[in-house]
């Protein structure tokens, strides 16, 4: 009888677990954890070395950060029924207005120094988000349009702030927030996972979040029902200015080089994979930000397996697409509810109903 309970419990366990928009999401990403460590042994090894993590996985904990902040910003611009294309573009413009003010200071070993390109950097990205914000919600310009305009012109102005040369540095401290450890955890590792702490607290904890989902949802019936619509949309796309603005920091600090014809190319791209990954609809009203996470991991994973699996280069957006192709078709509404793993509501009125025969 006690069996019984058990194995019944088990199977409506997992049949919500299935249910879950991340289960396949999760299952792609442990799987390909599994299919890496068996092509290269201690893949899944961590190591302490002088205090400090190391492994492939830390690796790919470290490198999923640039993304994960990529697609935070853009997984609440999605939330509210829009897009932003200009985050590579703000990455660029971003360590290079931070780079070319530690290099022209003299004096770049400076703590404050350092603190304050980084505050420039940040100020920057948040003044082009907000452009990005006037053309959506004050002009009513679509988002695609809009945003598009930074994609084309942001590796101009980065190469302005750059006189059109490959700006490169040295600042230890600067360069700390993309190579360096906090207690022996990567700093990139702690800063994607505070400023994720904070994003989920303030749009779950707060009203944020569902106003952000009443806006992607019907944003004429959310303002006509009082919310801020235009203000918070404006909001939403000045903070995805500031976190693009902070993963080209962290992208660009290992290296301190602004190379801006090439940093950010096709982040944007990443980013609305990650988000879509993770579950967030692209037409707005629903978003993820665990979700967000594994969506990172997986694309970043992705780039260590190309290597692994000793895969040509060229393929590895063809391998990219691959992956996320059979995730979003296992995640689809319409497979689960054709393999019954997703409950169908009942409209009213569509009960079954008793049928009168005439006599």
């Amino acid at each position: 009888m006690m069996t019984g309970t058990v194995q019944t419990s088990g199977v409506a366990w997992l049949t919500r677990a299935t249910r879950h928009h991340l289960f396949w999401p999760v299952v792609a990403l442990v799987a390909l954890w599994i299919a890496c460590g068996l092509v290269s042994p201690g893949f899944l090894d961590v190591k302490v070395v002088d205090g400090h993590l190391f492994g492939q996985l830390v690796d790919i904990a470290r490198n999923s950060v640039t993304f994960l902040l990529l697609a935070l910003g853009m997984c609440l611009v999605i939330a509210t029924g829009g897009i932003d294309l200009s985050v590579g573009a703000v990455m660029a413009i971003a360590l290079s207005v931070a780079l070319t003010y530690i290099d022209n200071s003299g004096n770049g070993e400076s703590t404050t120094v350092a603190l304050t390109a980084i505050g420039l950097a940040l100020a920057v990205a948040a003044v082009v988000g907000a452009f990005n914000g006037f053309l959506v919600a004050g002009l009513g310009i679509q988002p695609f349009i809009a945003t598009m305009i930074i994609l084309v012109a942001g590796r101009g102005i980065a190469l302005a702030f750059t006189s059109g040369q490959i700006t490169t540095t040295h600042s230890r401290p600067f360069k700390s927030i993309g190579s360096g450890f906090v207690l022996g955890i990567p700093t990139p590792v702690v800063i994607g996972a505070a400023v994720f702490a904070v994003v989920a607290l303030v749009v779950r904890r707060t009203a944020l979040g569902m106003l952000l989902e009443s806006i992607g949802i019907n944003r004429t019936a959310s303002h006509m029902a009082g919310v801020r619509s235009r203000n918070i949309t404006w909001l939403v796309y000045v903070i995805a200015g500031v976190l693009a603005g902070l993963a080209g920091l962290v992208y660009g600090a290992p290296t301190m080089a602004a190379d801006a014809n090439n940093i950010g190319q096709l982040m944007e791209l990443n980013a609305i994979m990650a988000v879509v990954i993770g579950g967030t609809k692209l037409d707005g009203g629903k978003f993820s930000l665990a979700g967000t996470i594994v969506g990172a991991l997986i694309l970043t994973t992705l780039d260590r397996a190309v290597i692994i699996f000793h895969l040509p280069s060229e393929s590895k957006d063809l391998f990219k697409a691959i992956v996320v192709i059979a995730i979003c078709i296992a995640g689809s509404e319409r497979l689960r509810e054709m393999s019954g793993l997703r409950r169908v509501p009942r409209l009213p009125g569509s009960q079954d109903k008793k049928v009168e025969v005439a006599a």
